[in-house]
């Protein structure tokens, strides 16, 4: 059932903007390991060389089909082969870029103790955040919203149980 809905994907993709079908993004992983994370390509081709590397609201690199399949989170499926790979969980802290890791605080590093996940409570907290990053200060205002993410992340990591990550799967799909 799920596989001509990502055939669809593919190739409203394709026909939508030039470039690959999938975007392989190298984040950072369980104890700071490097990964390549699995997302369905929502910007123009070679997007990162073309502006920040967060996506900030109303960015111009996010393509039409882009829009769409970021606002209903589609462009997170293929983020399940890294589920299958190891590299990640279904529930867990979203995975940061190397950059951005280095900027965590040594309490906030005890969150790479904890597998990434595709969805946890600080991306249902922040499931629009380009919206928070405008203006010139985009990148002081992610470092402020990162460091509430670790909070989140950290304060799940010390109460996290089977049942609450079914009502954050729950959450998510809902």
């Amino acid at each position: 059932m799920i596989s001509p809905v990502l055939l669809l994907v593919s190739i409203l993709i394709k026909l939508d903007s030039n470039g690959t079908v999938f975007y392989r993004a190298k984040r950072v992983g369980q104890f700071g390991a490097v990964f390549k994370m699995w997302k369905f390509r929502t910007m123009v081709a070679q997007a990162e060389i073309r502006g920040p590397s967060i996506t900030v609201a109303n960015d111009p690199r996010v393509t039409k089909i882009g829009k769409i399949l970021r606002r209903t989170k589609i462009d997170e499926w293929p983020s399940f082969l890294n589920v299958l790979q190891g590299d990640m969980s279904i529930v867990g802290p979203r995975p940061e870029s190397e950059d951005w890791v280095k900027k965590y605080s040594k309490q906030e590093e005890k969150v790479l103790l904890i597998r990434p996940g595709i969805t946890g409570p600080s991306q249902l907290k922040y499931r629009n955040e380009e919206k928070f990053l405008s203006g010139e200060d985009w990148q002081q205002k992610y470092l402020i919203l990162m460091k509430d993410k670790l909070s989140i992340d950290l304060k799940y990591f010390a109460a996290n149980s089977f049942f609450r990550d079914l009502r954050i799967i729950f959450k998510t799909v809902v």
